[in-house]
């Protein structure tokens, strides 16, 4: 991990609470990389168990990060990006294994262009080898109603990487599971939402970066497999729940004046539907309460979202308008749920 032939310094953030047992693979597969100038740092959220010393005792190559608090990964991020001064940083979840080679792909592209805000490597899972991951594959998308999507899975349906998105391309948002970003880009987007808790931050976050004047690319070259939904259970209420929240809650900061009370109206009426619809037919009370719930927190905190709107739209460098021109046009939601398009292949 030392300087040679000038290479940008890059500092491998990995985020952890009580993940002990996902760390030996991550780190061992970290410290195999052929990347010649790049620091590890362990960002740990107040663990309960002995992962701390159990990470200085077997890898003292690893600096440790304590937060002293369990409060999200926002805030923990945050608090290492004051503490590196390297000139990218990758946030990395703890339950991953990457490539050798993983890094030199996204540093390259960075490198050539400077435009580039943030980066991700293509994700595949670690539990179902040869499929997508589940929050990260090749990279993300969003319909203008706040409904997150992947190459590589929409919704429930999630595909087999056949190399078919293993083209560099642009994309709206880069997983939040391993995220190359440009440390300078930060000092102009801001840096991640502590109000976010979990979930979605890291879109909201790139959604900045392009207000920003920043592009954001999948560099497929890359590859990391991830063990999806170790941390929160992909179908949990509180997964549910912080996505229904933090997605209107990204709504109402980012878009332009022109398409908010529009797409929050149509994402009221979606929303509506998936309440009715998961209680009534499903039977599925959890789900409809967790979105009640997410609206109720944005009801009862509007005026403070309404001031986190008036920042960021006053921070503008480009055209929230312009920005918006990058959503999926249509709902993704019912492309999927009624037109029966399960692959990223098949939206128009």
């Amino acid at each position: 991990m030392n300087n040679k032939n000038n290479l940008p310094l890059v500092s491998v953030m990995v985020l952890n609470y009580n993940g002990q047992k996902f760390l030996k693979d991550c780190f061992d597969s970290l410290l195999a990389c052929a990347y010649p100038n790049f620091e590890i740092l362990m960002i740990d959220n107040n663990s309960t168990e002995n992962d701390v010393d159990y990470v200085a005792q077997n890898y003292p190559q690893v600096k440790i990060i304590q937060t002293h608090s369990n409060s999200g990964y926002s805030r923990a991020y945050n608090i290492a990006f004051e503490k590196s001064e390297a000139k990218y940083f990758i946030m990395l979840n703890n339950d991953v294994k990457v490539e050798p080679d993983w890094i030199e792909p996204l540093v390259a592209a960075a490198e050539k262009d400077e435009k580039i805000g943030a980066l991700q490597p293509k994700i595949l899972s670690m539990r179902n080898k040869g499929c997508f991951e589940y929050a990260g594959a090749s990279g993300g998308f969003m319909d203008k109603y706040g409904y997150p999507f992947l190459r590589g899975r929409l919704f429930f349906t999630i595909e087999e990487d056949e190399g078919q998105y293993d083209d560099e391309t642009e994309i709206f948002w880069t997983s939040g599971a391993a995220m190359f970003v440009r440390a300078e880009a930060l000092n102009k987007s801001g840096v991640l939402d502590e109000d976010f808790v979990h979930h979605m931050e890291e879109i909201d976050l790139c959604w900045r970066l392009r207000l920003a004047g920043y592009n954001l690319k999948v560099i497929p070259k890359s590859m990391i497999f991830h063990y999806d939904g170790a941390t929160i259970k992909p179908f949990s209420f509180m997964k549910l729940y912080w996505n229904h929240r933090n997605g209107i809650f990204m709504l109402i900061k980012n878009l332009s004046p022109e398409s908010l009370l529009k797409s929050l109206f149509l994402r009221l009426i979606l929303d509506k539907i998936n309440i009715f619809y998961s209680a009534l037919f499903k039977l599925d009370f959890k789900h409809s309460w967790a979105i009640i719930k997410a609206y109720w927190w944005i009801l009862t905190h509007l005026n403070h979202i309404l001031k986190k709107r008036k920042t960021v739209q006053a921070k503008c460098l480009v055209k929230p308008a312009l920005v918006e021109q990058k959503l999926y046009p249509k709902s993704a939601v019912l492309q999927y749920f009624l037109k029966g398009k399960k692959t990223f292949r098949e939206l128009d």
